[in-house]
This record gives structure tokens, sequence and C-alpha cells, in this order.
């Protein structure tokens, strides 16, 4: 594959088919533990690794593992490299570990990995497979450290835990709760769309020209008049 095929498969994860912003997968784990930048971004680092490890090994084993059992092959080889994930976030960042709770096992279940696993590594080699990974995995963790870094900073006055607000603007506590959750998440969504759409593109087509009916509707319309469509007609007083 050459470079440039190389590079689209890691860039597209980052904006245009960002997992969280424009697929719109493992939105749970995104609204729960963004309340904080570090948080947010500890779950992002997490995510990339088994994305990656977990698509290299089931391209790699993508000719071997009968189809049949495809799913739960899947899943052990991805609960595998969670499992050290979450031992090696134990044993040296215990307090990550305590943040992120429950869905840092739950990563095994994330459907941005599964999907990835189905829908790409088991039809590509190892090498875009990794990419395709790491682009969806480095998309997550910005995705996240962006609603972490919002969140912290206008629901508590920090980011990383240094006080930015102090002295001129009080914490807004509804952003580091659900509904201001949902709220930036909605924004950030918004502006994916945005920047993936680009500017200056021309709009859709409107009126009968793009009507999948539009053939009946002009034989219907010249049945009742008369009168071929599309016919010239005569202006009154000539």
């Amino acid at each position: 594959m050459e470079k440039k095929g190389l590079f689209h498969e890691f860039s597209k994860g980052i904006v245009k088919e960002n997992p969280v912003l424009r697929l719109m997968l493992g939105t749970c784990a995104t609204l729960a533990v963004t309340t904080a930048a570090s948080n947010a971004i500890g779950m992002g680092l997490a995510t990339t690794f088994v994305l990656v490890c977990s698509n290299a090994v089931i391209s790699a084993l993508r000719k071997v593992i009968p189809d049949k059992v495809r799913i739960p092959a899947y899943i052990t080889i991805i609960a595998a490299f969670v499992t050290i994930v979450q031992l090696l976030i134990q044993a040296y960042s215990p307090a990550l570990d305590k943040a992120l709770g429950i869905f840092l096992p739950l990563i095994v279940v994330n459907c941005i990995i599964l999907g990835r696993a189905e829908m790409y590594a088991n039809k590509h080699p190892v090498l875009p497979s990794i990419l395709d990974g790491l682009g969806m995995g480095v998309g997550f963790t910005v995705a996240l450290l962006l609603m972490g870094i919002i969140r912290e900073l206008l629901g508590a006055g920090t980011v990383f835990g240094v006080p930015i607000t102090a002295g001129f603007m009080p914490p807004i506590i509804i952003f580091i709760l659900p509904p201001g959750g949902f709220f930036v998440f909605g924004m950030l969504i918004a502006l994916a769309n945005r920047i993936s759409e680009g500017k200056g593109q021309k709009p859709a087509e409107l009126g009968c020209a793009s009507c999948p009916l539009a053939a009946s509707c002009t034989k219907l319309m010249e049945e009742k008049t008369g009168c071929p469509q599309g016919a010239p007609v005569e202006k009154e007083g000539k």
C-alpha cells in the first residue's frame, strides 16, 4: 500500500470518521470519564493501546480464525489486552484506576474496538490495521480530551488540576454533571460535522429533478391537464 493510502488509514479517524464525534461510538464511556482532563486522556490512551494491539493480532490471524467463532475470538483477544492495560494502570497509577472505575474493564465491550476488528482488521493486512487502530485511538483520545478540558475548566475552574479561572469566574457546576456533558458533547459533534463537511459545497439539489417519483408525477400531470410537461406555454396577450 502506498504512503498516501497508509496516511489516509491513519488520518481518517481523527476528524472525518472520528469514532465519537462522527460515528457516535463509545458515548457511554465518553460522557462518564470526561469530568476531568486527566481521566479523559487516561481512558483515551488505554483504549488506543487496546485498539492498536487487537487490530494487529486480529489482522495477523484473520485467515486462521474460523468465521463461525470470530466474534468470541475477537472478544478474547481484546480482553487479553484490556487485562494488560488494567494491571499496568493499577500498578503505576492507582488514582487513575480509581477514577476510571468500571469503565476501564468495560473497554472489552467498547463498540469502537469490536467494530474496527470486524469491519477493518478482519479484511486488511497488519500494517494498515495498525494505522487504522492508531488513527481511531487518536481521534477517540482527542475527542475525550477536548470534552475533559472544557468540562473541567467550566465546571471546576481547573485544567489537569491547575487553577485557571480562580478569582474572575466561579465554577459552573452543571458542566461536570451529566447535563453539561451532553451539552458539550452536542457542541463538539456540531463542530466536527462542520469541519468534516467543509465550506462552499454545492447544496443538495431540490425540486422535481431530485425526486424519485418525478416520472410518475409528470405523467399524472399530463393526464390531468392534457398538456405535456415541459412544453412551451404561450404568454397571455401574445
